[in-house]
């Protein structure tokens, strides 16, 4: 007998209390944020899906490491299990630790980008799109095209398009510094990549003589979605498949944030020596010495642990069915989400909800915003306001408009889960009523987390 009901593989040691708000607290709350979610309080959330990056509960054993970490400025032992710990999975002769992803993006960057240049990845995310653009150089994004149809079931809609990779690549492949993969697609809705996929990938890099580098966020995640979904995979074992994986980069950007089930940290691994020279001197210049990188040894530790544990496969298996069981269940409402369901969020489909909303208007933030007001839900928007503005400050539709429901890891129960499913329901039910926003305040860069808005009447 295979159970149908969800088990968590672990048992709660802690708990920690939630405040729970009226609706009126909440709506005043929301006005006094200028209607983005990032400004609320974390205290006047109810249920906190903003983000999957640094959210999640650490096990005892990580909080055992935190015991054990050593904060000696340079070679401290906790830097020596996590080096060992990351190279366990991704065999990198150079990892150089970071305080987050982002950190490891930006030295990254600095080093091999500039004007002229041009990076492509399957789908760029917020900071990686902006610290590519912060040193004059260009992202591009060649997904698939089952990845831009939200409805469409695809077992792997975050593939790159190697038709499009391969013909960019013949023609202007002495301004590509670097390919990149994000793993899994987090703005093409979580969605994974194959292994079929990448290995196409490293043969057009080579053809043409550039590295590959994952974004490699949610590498475990991706990793069980290729043992689920791919031919031929389904006996291995994650750690193999993850191994396979890495195999076929020159390099990597983590935030163990996320598949590092940390509070805090990130790294940058390489194999060329020459790039981990000068990565290193960035580093020392901005984050710190190259054994802590911006980080406290006992965080070092408990990364480590957590590196241990995100390819156990009862983890893994509860991780992704307690996510797909959101997802079925706003599907099952009747709530356009895209299929299948991603692996660290489920993603409303705010355009195909709010049809009478303009992408100009906002409706992923229109909807973000409804859903807090009625049950305390904060989310994310993942559209026109994150991605509508460009380079040059003209606007455009985003590809997409969708809502990010992330769930953290190890953090909230199924009954957590079917209040979700009621207030995206309800408000799903009243989507007529719903109207758009505008911008009112906001920042050249990376704008959707510290803008203003006001609701529109009309």
């Amino acid at each position: 007998m295979i159970p149908k009901t969800i088990i968590e593989p672990f048992r709660i040691h802690s708990v920690e209390p939630l405040r729970m708000t009226t609706e009126a607290e909440r709506r005043d709350a929301i006005a006094a944020a200028g209607y983005n979610l990032f400004s609320l309080r974390s205290d006047d959330v109810l249920i906190d899906l903003l983000t999957d990056s640094g959210t999640g509960a650490m096990s005892s054993e990580q909080w055992a490491g935190i015991q054990r970490g050593d904060e000696a400025y340079a070679g401290s032992p906790s830097w020596f299990r996590f080096e060992a710990a990351v190279q366990t999975l991704f065999p990198l002769p150079h990892v150089i630790p970071t305080h987050q992803g982002r950190a490891a993006e930006k030295i990254l960057m600095s080093a091999i980008g500039g004007p002229g240049r041009i990076v492509p990845n399957n789908t760029h995310f917020d900071t990686t799109r902006a610290n590519v653009e912060a040193t004059g150089a260009e992202a591009v994004d060649f997904v698939i095209p089952e990845g831009l149809d939200p409805a469409l079931e695809h077992p792997f809609k975050g593939n790159m398009d190697l038709g499009r990779l391969g013909a960019f690549l013949q023609e202007r492949s002495a301004d590509v510094p670097a390919v990149f993969v994000t793993i899994t697609n987090n703005s093409g809705g979580g969605q994974p990549v194959s292994l079929e996929n990448l290995r196409g990938v490293r043969a057009l890099c080579d053809a043409h003589g550039v590295p590959l580098f994952l974004d490699a966020c949610r590498f475990a995640e991706n990793a069980w979605f290729i043992r689920e979904r791919e031919a031929g995979q389904g006996d291995r074992d994650v750690v193999d498949i993850v191994h396979d994986m890495a195999a076929l980069a020159d390099g990597m950007t983590m935030s163990a944030k996320k598949d590092g089930l940390a509070n805090i940290g990130g790294w940058l691994a390489v194999r060329d020596d020459d790039l981990a020279a000068r990565c290193r001197n960035l580093l020392i210049l901005t984050e710190g010495f190259p054994t802590y990188g911006g980080l406290a040894g006992r965080d070092l530790d408990a990364i480590a642990q957590g590196l241990r544990e995100v390819v156990e496969h009862d983890y893994l298996r509860y991780r992704i069915r307690s996510t797909g069981y959101l997802g079925d269940g706003l599907h099952e409402a009747g709530i356009p989400v895209v299929r299948p369901i991603g692996g660290h969020a489920v993603y409303l489909d705010a355009r195909a909800l709010l049809p009478h909303i303009p992408p100009l208007q906002y409706p992923g933030q229109a909807l973000a915003v409804a859903l807090y007001e009625a049950g305390g839900i904060r989310s994310c928007e993942i559209g026109t306001v994150m991605f509508g503005r460009r380079p040059d400050g003209s606007e455009h539709p985003a590809a997409l408009d969708l809502v990010r429901l992330a769930v953290p890891r190890r953090t909230y129960t199924q009954s957590h889960v079917d209040y979700v499913i009621e207030i995206c329901a309800d408000v799903a039910s009243r989507a007529r009523d719903l109207r758009g926003y505008r911008i009112v305040q906001e920042p050249p860069v990376l704008r959707h987390f510290t803008s203003r808005f006001e609701p529109l009447t009309d």
